[in-house]
């Protein structure tokens, strides 16, 4: 494959730029609408689990479509790609704010999804092809300055949006702002594509979507289902049949959609699966703290925001620094430090109690997350370095499904601990009641249950990232092309 962009010239700023404020956007609204969903459910009168799939419906496009990008972004220009990813998002926007139905809002954020999913692999694909190894960590650390920002800010300004206005606002302001986006695109994105000659096999597409879509749902089905659900495990071994196939055949494919040879080069595996184990424990925080402090502590949700706000700033903010030591130090120092921080402030995580203070609460999360940020951006760069220039759609589509799937496994992980352990400490203390508990003492009971089972979710997690721990002691600085070490 020709790069339409190539690190060997200088750098092009203008498509960076356009490209950033495009993924700033598409990431911004994906941490939007959480923080909307009980008002929607008023709004539309769907129930818990309708409304749920606003979420696990735009997951599910991603999941199916990324693992198409490496073909797409072989096949088309950057500008063509672009265009489309944009114009799709600005369509899902649009309609989303003047919906008027569930079915129609659905639709909106699918379309929505459908674009998002193409701009995260297109604009890491332009930034690896822009800047020469030496300087990547530094590149890709202004790139994770947007990719945190966006979400960090997310839930707070949702729920100042939605105290003040109609939840259609939180598409409303977006929805200029793309159109903006779209036509800088239009006009200032000028970079052409030699014809490539390759088709996309049909089959691997449909088997990718069974495979990945699949897995995608099974996993974010299981907290609310149950894993005995023939709906759960019948969608999870489904997906896993069509997974083994799809891999098969593309190994026998001369031009594959997916190619699966990126994980002979060892330090790309090793970065993938550190990702994949963090990825699963940190969902013990995005999940269970919010739960802890609005349901235990009756912490209201703006509060709740302002409470994640400085943790998810300080990420967003770290990334262009830890970027800058990755390229003076390479990836396992920043990693190993980065680990066990997060250990550290996962481990007091599964001490919570009714009393821990909102600033305690506040300062852990800002430790953990500053500890994330010197993990996830610096280990991925190191692994995709090593691979040829030609790999590098397939390495970004990689790192992005297995980020999706991770995320989906993580959810149904520490819902089910939570669950569980739930069950088991509200059925201990209220044998322990005397004479049969009232109505009050059944409240309490509940709630020390509850949190019983978020300081147990929090507890393996820890363990989990110290798993991520020894794996990350085994990283090298990558050198592109080299594969000795997997012989």
């Amino acid at each position: 494959m020709e790069p339409s962009i190539n690190h060997n010239d200088r750098p092009k700023y203008g498509i960076l730029a356009i490209l950033m404020v495009g993924a700033f956007i598409s990431f911004l609204n994906n941490t939007l609408l959480n923080v909307a969903l009980p008002s929607i459910m008023l709004d539309l009168d769907v129930s818990t689990s309708v409304v749920q799939w606003l979420t696990t419906g735009y997951m599910l496009i991603n999941g199916i479509l990324i693992p198409t990008t490496a073909f797409l972004i072989q096949k088309y220009s950057v500008r063509r790609l672009f265009l489309v990813a944009m114009g799709l998002f600005f369509c899902g926007t649009l309609i989303a704010g003047i919906a008027h139905t569930f079915p129609i809002l659905l639709a909106a954020r699918m379309v929505q999804a459908s674009g998002s999913a193409i701009m995260m692999p297109l604009l890491m694909n332009v930034m690896l092809i822009s800047f020469p190894i030496a300087k990547r960590g530094t590149a890709m650390g202004v790139f994770g300055l947007i990719l945190m920002f966006a979400p960090a800010i997310g839930p707070t300004l949702s729920g100042w949006i939605i105290e003040h206005y109609d939840w259609r606002m939180l598409f409303h302001f977006i929805t200029p702002i793309a159109a903006v986006v779209f036509l800088l695109g239009f006009f200032l994105l000028k970079d052409k594509k030699e014809k490539v000659f390759i088709t996309l096999d049909i089959l691997s597409l449909i088997l990718s979507s069974i495979g990945f879509g699949g897995l995608l749902y099974g996993f974010s089905s299981a907290g609310s289902k149950g894993w005995d659900s023939l709906q759960v495990y019948g969608t999870i071994i489904l997906g896993v049949i069509a997974l083994i196939w799809f891999i098969l055949r593309q190994s026998k494919l001369e031009k594959p959609m997916l190619n699966f040879n990126v994980f002979k080069y060892p330090m790309f595996t090793l970065a993938s699966i550190i990702s994949m184990v963090v990825n699963i424990a940190m969902f013990s925080g995005f999940l269970l703290l919010p739960i802890y402090a609005q349901t235990i502590r009756g912490i209201s949700p703006m509060d709740t925001g302002l409470m994640l706000l400085p943790g998810a700033l300080l990420n967003a903010f770290m990334s262009p620094i830890t970027g800058r030591l990755f390229d003076r130090y390479g990836g396992r120092v920043l990693a190993l430090v980065g680990l066990s921080i997060m250990t550290i402030t996962t481990y007091c995580f599964s001490n919570l109690t009714f009393e821990t203070g909102y600033i305690t609460l506040m300062a852990l999360h800002g430790m953990r997350m500053l500890g994330l940020s010197m993990v996830m951006m610096p280990v991925s760069t190191n692994g995709l370095n090593q691979l040829p220039a030609e790999y590098y759609p397939h390495g970004t589509a990689m790192n992005n499904t297995l980020n999706q799937v991770s995320g989906a496994i993580g959810t149904a992980l520490l819902i089910t601990i939570m669950s569980i352990r739930e069950n088991v400490y509200a059925n201990r203390l209220t044998e322990a009641v005397v004479g049969g508990p009232t109505s009050e003492v059944q409240q309490q009971i509940a709630l020390e249950a509850m949190l019983g089972g978020i300081n147990d979710a929090f507890f393996i997690s820890t363990f989990i990232i110290a798993v991520a721990i020894i794996l990350a002691s085994f990283l090298k600085r990558a050198k592109q092309g080299d594969i000795k070490m997997s012989k």
